[in-house]
C-alpha cells in the first residue's frame, strides 16, 4: 500500500487465514503515541513491551514498531487531525496501539476515538477489569472484582444522529414525528411554541424566545449489531473458562432498543451455542455434550448492575453491554481497582481481525513532558495485544512485571500518595521497575 507522508519499517505483516491470525516472527505493529502526556507514556511502555518479548522468546521474536499519526501531532505535523495515512496503516497491518488523543473543539470529527472504531469497524469494545495487589482501591473487597466487558462500539448513541435544538434537521425530525406518531411525541414536553409560552408564562418570565428549543437524537440499536457483539462475548467466556455471560441493559424503559438487545442476546445463545432455559428463562445454560457446558447468559438492567458490582460484583463474569452503558460500567469499575490510570482496553473486530488497542484515559496536558504519570494503561493494553496476537508468554511477563513493580511499592505518583511506605518514582523509572520485576 502506497503512503504519502509516512515509510512502514522491514518486517512482516499480520493476516487472518481461517478465521485465525497468522502472526509472522517480525510483525509490523503500528503505534500513536498521542497527546498531552502521551509520549511520556509511549516511551516507557514500548520498553515494556521490547524487554518482555526478547525475554520470553529469546531474540527469536521482535516487534517492528510503525510509527502513525493523529491528534495534536498530527494536525501539528500534516494540518490534519486523522491523516489517511493512519488509517491505511491500521487497515494494512491489523493490529496495532495507541496513547490518548486529543479531541478536536468545534466541527469537524466528534471523536478521533470513535472514528477510527467506525472506519475500521472495531465493533468490540473489550475491556478486562482485574485487581493488582497492593493498588490503592475505594472499596473494601477489591479483589473480588474480576470481569470482562463486551462493549458494543459502533451504535447506540456513539453513532452521532443528533441534531441541535432550533436548527432545521431538528425541526423536520420533531415534525416527522408529530404527523407519524403524534402520541409518541407529546412526550416530548415543550414540542412546540405554545407551550413554550405557556411554560415562560407560569413562571412569570417576560420576553423570553418561544421558538421551538428541543434538541433531539436517534439511538440505533441493530440486530446485526447486537448479535455479533454478543456472539464474540460468548466465544470468550467459552474459550476463556468463563461461568456467565450477563447482558446488561436498560429494556425496562427502551424496549425496542435496549430490550431488543436482550432479547436478541438470548436468542443468539440458544441459536448458536445450543443453550437452553433456566426455569422457565429468561436465563439459560450451555447443557452438556456443547462446548462450554455449564456456561450461563443472564440479563440485568443497567442501573442495578452499577450497583451490584459494588455490592456482589463475584456475580459478574464477562459482560456483554450496548455503547453507553459500557463507557459508564467500564469506568466505574475500573474506579475499583486503582482508576483509570491503570485501566486496559481494545477495540476489535473478530471477524476481520483488526484491533487497536489503548489508553482509556485522557491526555492530561497539565502533566505533558514531566516523566510523571503512571503508563499503566499502555502497558496492559499492550499485555491485551500480545494475548490477542498469540504471544501468551510475553503478556504473562508484563503482568508478572507490573505485579511486582506496584507490590515493591516504587511507584508513580497517582499511587505512591495513597500507599502507605511507598516510594514515588517517575514514569520511566516505574517502567524499569515493571522489567526488573519480569
Amino acid at each position: 500500500m502506497a503512503y504519502k507522508d509516512i515509510t512502514p519499517p522491514a518486517g512482516g505483516k499480520i493476516s487472518v487465514q481461517g478465521g485465525k491470525l497468522q502472526v509472522p516472527e517480525n510483525p509490523i505493529l503500528p503505534f500513536i503515541r498521542g497527546d498531552g502526556t502521551g509520549p511520556d507514556i509511549w516511551a516507557a511502555s514500548v520498553r515494556v513491551f521490547d524487554a518482555a518479548v526478547a525475554k520470553a522468546y529469546g531474540g527469536k521474536r521482535k516487534v517492528s514498531w510503525f510509527e502513525v499519526f493523529a491528534g495534536e501531532a498530527a494536525k501539528n505535523k500534516f494540518d490534519n487531525w486523522l491523516p489517511d495515512d493512519t488509517v491505511a496503516a491500521f487497515q494494512e497491518y491489523l493490529v496495532g496501539i495507541k496513547g490518548p488523543l486529543t479531541t478536536p473543539v468545534g466541527g469537524g470529527i466528534r471523536s478521533l476515538n470513535v472514528a477510527l472504531r467506525q472506519m475500521l469497524d472495531l465493533y468490540v469494545c473489550l475491556r478486562p477489569v482485574q485487581y493488582f495487589r497492593g493498588v490503592p482501591s475505594p472499596v473494601k473487597r477489591p479483589e473480588k472484582v474480576n470481569m470482562v466487558i463486551f462493549r458494543e462500539n459502533t451504535e447506540d448513541i456513539y453513532a452521532g444522529i443528533e441534531y441541535a435544538a432550533g436548527t432545521p434537521q431538528a425541526q423536520a425530525l420533531l415534525d416527522f414525528i408529530a404527523q407519524q406518531a403524534p402520541k409518541d411525541f407529546s412526550k416530548i414536553r415543550f414540542n412546540t411554541q405554545s407551550k413554550s409560552e405557556e411554560f415562560w408564562k407560569s413562571v412569570g418570565v417576560e420576553g423570553m424566545n418561544n421558538d421551538v428549543q428541543v434538541g433531539i437524537g436517534v439511538k440505533p440499536v441493530s440486530y446485526s449489531g447486537s448479535v455479533r457483539l454478543i456472539h464474540s462475548a460468548i466465544s470468550y467466556a467459552i474459550t476463556s473458562g468463563r461461568k456467565s455471560v450477563t447482558l446488561v441493559h436498560k429494556g425496562n424503559i427502551m424496549k425496542y432498543t435496549e430490550g431488543a438487545f436482550r432479547d436478541w442476546g438470548y436468542q443468539t445463545a440458544k441459536q448458536f451455542f445450543g443453550a437452553v432455559e433456566i426455569d422457565g428463562g429468561p436465563w439459560c445454560r450451555i447443557p452438556e455434550g456443547k462446548p462450554g457446558a455449564g456456561l450461563v447468559i443472564k440479563d440485568a438492567i443497567a442501573d442495578i448492575t452499577l450497583q451490584q458490582v459494588l455490592t456482589r460484583p463475584e456475580d459478574f463474569d464477562v459482560i456483554a453491554t450496548l455503547n453507553l452503558n459500557g463507557d459508564y460500567l467500564s469506568d466505574a469499575l475500573a474506579a475499583q481497582v486503582g482508576g483509570i490510570g491503570i485501566a486496559p482496553g481494545g477495540n476489535i473486530n473478530y471477524v476481520s481481525g483488526h484491533a487497536i488497542f489503548e489508553a482509556t484515559h485522557g491526555t492530561a496536558p497539565k502533566y505533558a513532558n514531566l516523566d510523571r504519570v503512571n503508563p499503566g494503561s499502555v502497558v496492559l493494553s499492550g499485555e491485551m495485544m500480545f494475548r490477542y496476537l498469540g504471544w501468551v508468554e510475553a503478556a504473562d511477563l508484563i503482568l508478572k512485571g507490573l505485579d511486582g513493580a506496584i507490590a515493591s511499592k516504587r511507584v508513580t505518583y497517582d499511587f505512591a500518595r495513597l500507599m502507605e511506605g511507598a516510594t514515588e518514582i517517575k514514569c520511566s523509572a516505574f517502567g524499569d521497575n515493571i522489567i526488573a520485576h519480569m
